[in-house]
Order: structure tokens, then sequence, then C-alpha cells
């Protein structure tokens, strides 16, 4: 698959463009090999740079790079003055104006509208979820909310995502329907959670009913994609999209 990437499925308007990178395609060595575009997991910074060149040679200009703290702040790429701002979430209406998120097992989710005037995207893993960002994301896309679609890229799969009380508790305590989202174990206090339906029922709740994507599972697929929870020292992908 290479640098070029996966595109994805969707029925947006002609004039967004969107791209997911996998580990394929860089000069990182191992564990982060090859393309590690993350400045901040311990990679030597001179492959970084060389991967994110090669990145740059597919986009219009350079990406909006933010410093992800599993918030809920949403940056205004059009607004952008550069600097590495602490956001989970970023928005243009610019030509040219690259929004990106990296994960390694979060969920990235990008959106845009009908018509082609707004894209969004957002780093979505459970803390994200549980917080808003995606609500926070629609809200600065100002548009009707049922004008959006939806892509839901490569994260972590409900088969390999195990996690605590709290987190099912905390969920459920927010919308009934998250039970959905959760499969108990054979240890007490563990469940299996869904990320994918965690999202999907986010983004209905919101209006957006037109959602694709969803079918990856990074821990699963090591040839193709980072995963912290299966790795730990690992690289991170990057999910972009812009107008042009």
């Amino acid at each position: 698959m290479g640098l070029n990437g996966i595109r994805p499925g969707w029925p947006a308007p002609d004039c967004v463009h969107a791209l997911v990178t996998t580990r394929a395609g860089g000069v990182s060595a191992a564990p982060y090999d090859s393309l590690n575009l993350g400045v901040h997991v311990g990679d030597d910074p001179v492959r970084v740079a060389e991967n994110r060149r090669r990145l740059r040679t597919l986009l219009p200009e350079e990406p909006c790079w933010l410093n992800q703290v599993h918030g809920t702040t949403v940056l205004d790429a059009d607004a952008w003055a550069g600097g590495l701002p602490d956001a989970d979430a970023v928005v243009s209406r610019r030509s040219g104006r690259v929004c990106v998120v990296m994960t390694a097992d979060c969920l990235p989710v990008l959106l845009c509208d009908d018509a082609g005037t707004v894209v969004g995207a957002a780093h979505a893993g459970w803390r994200g979820l549980h917080g808003g960002v995606l609500e926070a994301t629609v809200t600065a896309m100002a548009v009707p909310p049922s004008s959006l679609i939806a892509w839901l890229g490569p994260a972590i799969g409900p088969a390999a995502f195990e996690v605590g009380d709290e987190v099912r508790e905390g969920f459920l305590g927010q919308d009934p329907l998250a039970a959905s989202a959760f499969v108990g174990t054979q240890q007490p206090g563990k469940w299996m959670a869904d990320l994918y339906t965690l999202a999907r029922l986010r983004l209905a709740a919101l209006g957006v009913m037109r959602v694709h994507g969803g079918e990856f599972c990074t821990h699963a697929d090591p040839t193709r994609f980072y995963s912290y929870r299966r790795d730990g020292v690992t690289g991170r992908m990057a999910s972009l999209i812009w107008l042009g």
C-alpha cells in the first residue's frame, strides 16, 4: 500500500480529499518502522522529519499538526498561525488547509458537509468520546448535523480493547444505549469495548446519521497499523482531510 495509504470509501463531495497513512512507506527503524509521523514517541527526529516530508508531497500544504491531550478542544485551522496547539480536533473552511489527527489505537473521525464547505478531524479515544470531542467538533463545524457525513478510520477493534467497570459505567451514565458497545469477559469487572459503536451512538445523538468506515482493527493488523496497546513503544498514523 505504501505511502498512498487508505482513501476513505464514503460519498464525500469531489472537493473533499482525505487520506489515512499506514505504517508503510517511511524510513524509521524498528519499532517505529517505517512511516512514523509522531515526534513525541522516541523516534529519531531526523527520520520523522523525512517521513513528514514524504507525506507532504501528497498534500497541498503542511498539515496543522496538534499536540493531542485526549481532550475536547477544537482548533480552527483557518486561524492557525503555526506552532503546536493543544487540541484533539480541527476544522477548516479554507481550500488547501489540511486538518490532521494522529492515532495508534484511538479512533480518528473525519467529517465533511454535503456542500463541501467545511471539513473536520477528531481524535476520539475513549476519553475523548466520553468527554465530548465529537460534540465539540460538530459544533465547531457550524452546519446542520444532518448535512454532515462521517468516516471512522483505523482504531482498536472490539475484540482487542479491554476496559474496566469505570469506563463502561461512565458511558452508561451519559447514555444507557452505550450498553450495546460493551461485552463482558470471564474476568469480573472487565469488558470488551467497541469504539466504533460508541462513536456511532454519539454521532446519531447529534443528528449525524450517515457514518461510514469502522471495519478496521489496528491491534489485529501489525503489517498496516501501529497499535499502542499491542506494542507499547510504537509510531503514529495520520488521518488527514482538506478541501481543494
